[in-house]
């Protein structure tokens, strides 16, 4: 690091300058001058990384009672890419004898596996970028010197996602009343297991769920908000999908609230049969039908009736809230029967049949009404789902699919991205010998005082430090440039 710094006082500030003196010859030059500064730092930073990285590793190539047992076979230069750019640096490749195994021991000392690329600083990167925009972007925001990554190679690090289980809340809260919305996205497929072996429009849709679980509402003027919200969704395919996901939401439940507080739980939706499982797993769990859902098929039964069609509108609503199931039905069959067209009158009967089928959960709302019951699974769906896998004419596989709504719900979480990276990381076996590699502090001190010896003169030139912060402006700088 001393050597990049002390290369940077003899060299960049040279080039910092004829940035400066160019800038002063034309002050519209603003992006250009930014540029100019914002390359040379992070050229400054890449070389700082390069030389920490080579002083491990020459301290693993010199001293051999850091490696017991293994042989230095040759030195090769290897680049890796970091959120900051691309480092090329050289590191030593060992053989051990006694094992036979070969390897980069400062690969193994950092956590790299063998042949990676990249590092968990840019993989974070992918993944943000990735789950707000597209796969090819995702790889050109890898570094915020815009070194490109494959769209298939951020596909490949997406597919192989996993995730960890929701976090529970540290201490249980007591309330008396939970609310569970629930919905899912339609996805366009591309194919499933392989091209071409999805033929038909519904076999060519992916449904991932959405689930989640509240306090209540809080309302500041205009704005709701939901009360200590958390999220949970994915693909959860099949009976046994459905079955895995309610459990992981009885786990938080049963994990995160006092239940001999809790008193009721509302599961909402649209009447699905995985949305009504979830009513089926916990005692105190009642299902309630959405009134968007509601609304929609009240619509859908009245909207040909021109200017009768709010006068029978209110009538099924009155019914509805008067707790009234034979009057609805007659109101339905009423609109039927004024019906001239035999595709109207099945749109009808259809709308009747859905909330009739359904009057049980209706009138679990209706009777409820004081725990002000609502849902806004459509809006989630939207804004969690749609925005990113369906709003726009896109193809999936199910893995993607599967794997870019657990990342998007993992997101909507707060969860972090360097986190999700390292839970990735399996604790790898230490070769032989391992154990004996040892980089200790005062390793590293003692060879900073016998470097300081060899420098003589250059090892007082002043050490400068540059504050987390200023990169962070210049790397949001850089950002904006390259989005012009």
């Amino acid at each position: 690091m001393i050597n990049s710094i002390q290369q940077f006082q003899t060299e960049g500030v040279k080039k910092l300058e004829k940035v400066f003196c160019s800038y002063a010859s034309d002050l519209t030059k603003v992006a250009e001058m930014v540029q100019g500064v914002t390359d040379n730092v992070i050229g400054l930073g890449l070389s700082m990384i390069a030389e920490e990285w080579e002083f491990y590793d020459t301290l693993l190539h010199d001293r051999k009672d850091l490696r017991p047992g293994w042989q230095v076979i040759r030195r090769d230069e290897v680049t890796k890419l970091t959120s900051f750019g691309e480092v090329t640096y050289k590191k030593t490749y060992f053989h051990n004898p006694r094992t036979g195994e070969r390897c980069y021991l400062l690969d193994r000392l950092m956590g790299f596996e063998p042949g990676e690329r990249l590092t968990e600083d840019a993989v974070a990167r992918i993944y943000e970028e990735a789950a707000e925009s597209s796969y090819r972007k995702g790889g050109m925001n890898a570094s915020i010197s815009r070194v490109p990554v494959s769209k298939e190679t951020v596909m490949e690090k997406l597919h192989s996602l996993q995730f960890p289980e929701t976090e529970q809340l540290e201490e249980k809260k007591q309330v008396k009343t939970l609310y569970i919305d629930a919905d899912e996205d339609h996805v366009a497929l591309q194919y499933l297991e392989k091209k071409g072996d999805a033929r038909s429009a519904l076999r060519h849709t992916f449904m991932p769920k959405l689930v989640y679980v509240y306090e209540g509402i809080q309302t500041e003027g205009d704005r709701h908000e939901l009360v200590g919200v958390k999220y949970f969704g994915g693909g959860y395919e099949g009976v046994l999908g459905t079955e895995q996901l309610w459990k992981e939401v009885c786990d938080y439940i049963s994990g995160s609230y006092d239940e001999e507080v809790l008193e009721r739980i509302y599961v909402n939706g649209d009447g699905a049969e995985w949305i009504k499982a979830g009513a089926k797993v916990h005692a105190k769990a009642k299902f309630v039908l959405d009134r968007y859902h509601m609304h929609k098929y009240i619509i859908a039964a009245t909207s040909h009736l021109g200017d009768s069609a709010q006068d029978a509108r209110s009538e099924i609503w009155r019914a509805i809230n008067g707790k009234r199931k034979k009057e609805a039905a007659e109101v339905f069959d009423r609109i039927i029967g004024v019906t001239e067209t035999e595709s109207k009158q099945k749109a009808v009967e259809a709308s009747k049949n859905y909330i009739l089928g359904h009057w049980p959960a209706i009138m679990n709302g209706v009777r409820n009404r004081k725990d002000d019951i609502h849902c806004s699974a459509e809006g989630h769906i939207s804004h969690i789902y749609a925005d990113r896998m369906s709003s726009r004419p896109l193809g999936w596989s199910k893995t993607g699919a599967d794997k870019m709504a657990r990342l998007r719900v993992y997101q909507k979480n707060g969860g972090d991205m360097l986190a999700l990276v390292r839970y990735q990381k399996q604790e790898l076996p230490k070769a032989a010998g391992m154990e004996e590699v040892i980089c200790s502090a005062e390793e590293v001190l003692r060879s900073e005082r016998k470097n300081r010896k060899a420098q003589g003169e250059f090892s007082n030139l002043p050490v400068y430090t540059i504050p987390y912060s200023q990169i962070r402006k210049i790397a949001a700088i850089k950002n904006h440039i390259w989005g012009l």
